[in-house]
């Protein structure tokens, strides 16, 4: 039986659960539920804290987890990413006082507050700077204010939190992360986890695209299907009325409006959107 982590709290757990669920996955409608056994496809589910999952999937306890990218490489555990989520984005960045450092490279004897010690330390090794990191488990942007740290590294969206704090961002970010699938590294070739990946990318792609059907004249059909191309190539059927066309193709969902606005002025008719639940490509 496969064996998989999923987060149990957190801006992770509800959008982990909601894509397995699209993926034909059971999932736990009691939150305080700490495995689930889905034996209609041979999975266990386990619900984990955030920050311990890649520490039990690196173990091999644990055959996949859903974490997020920064807390995977701070974890310093043997895992790694096989799959980008597309869900719970976030940038890590460094914020000093202004005018006390412009970026990382100044903090050379420094202290470094963040609640990603592991994660810090081996970016600031890697820029060859020595500085103490500071662990703390949050409110990191007050720590410079109470005397603790010089500076911090934390996750950044729009700045205001840091600029309310007396910080400002230094530097280019330290990652980008959003939630990932990770394994064990270097795990063997599993079936299982093959299916869990092909169902995932599925919904992935699913959220990402609709389908769209519409009618043309025959002889604007080169100029239809240029506008939507399909992932590989769109379908074009005949209709009883000769000489028009029936078109389908998959368009991506945030282009859905300008899409039919084009096709609407080259003279197509008819033009139908549909959401997809799932698919393989």
């Amino acid at each position: 039986m496969l064996k998989v982590a999923v987060p149990n709290k957190g801006s992770l757990s509800a959008a982990a659960s909601d894509m397995l669920r699209e993926a034909g996955y059971a999932q736990r409608n009691d939150p305080r539920e700490l495995v689930l056994q889905d034996e209609a496809n041979d999975v266990e589910f386990f619900f984990l804290r955030p920050r311990d999952i890649a520490v039990y999937v690196g173990s091999g306890q644990l055959d996949v987890g859903v974490t997020g990218r920064d807390l995977l490489l701070d974890s310093g555990a043997p895992a790694e990413e096989i799959l980008p989520l597309g869900f719970a984005r976030s940038t890590f960045r460094y914020a000093a006082r202004p005018g006390t450092a412009t970026g990382p490279q100044d903090f050379a004897g420094k202290r470094v507050a963040t609640s990603y010690a592991g994660l810090v330390a081996k970016h600031l090794a890697d820029l060859g700077v020595t500085a103490e990191v500071i662990r703390l488990d949050g409110a990191v942007e007050t720590s410079v204010r109470l005397g603790v740290a010089d500076a911090i590294a934390d996750v950044v969206e729009t700045g205001t939190t840091l600029r309310q704090a007396g910080l400002e961002v230094l530097g280019e970010p330290i990652l980008r992360s959003e939630a990932v699938l990770a394994r064990r590294t270097g795990s063997a070739p599993d079936p299982a986890v093959d299916q869990l990946v092909r169902r995932i990318q599925g919904v992935i792609i699913a959220r990402q695209y609709v389908l769209m059907d519409y009618d043309v004249r025959a002889e604007l059909v080169q100029q239809a299907v240029a506008i939507t191309p399909g992932l590989e190539s769109p379908t074009v059927s005949p209709l009883h009325d000769r000489g028009w066309v029936a078109v389908r193709a998959m368009v991506k969902r945030h282009e859905t409006n300008r899409v039919m606005d084009e096709l609407w002025e080259l003279g197509a008719r008819g033009i139908l959107v549909t959401g997809i639940h799932a698919c393989r490509l």
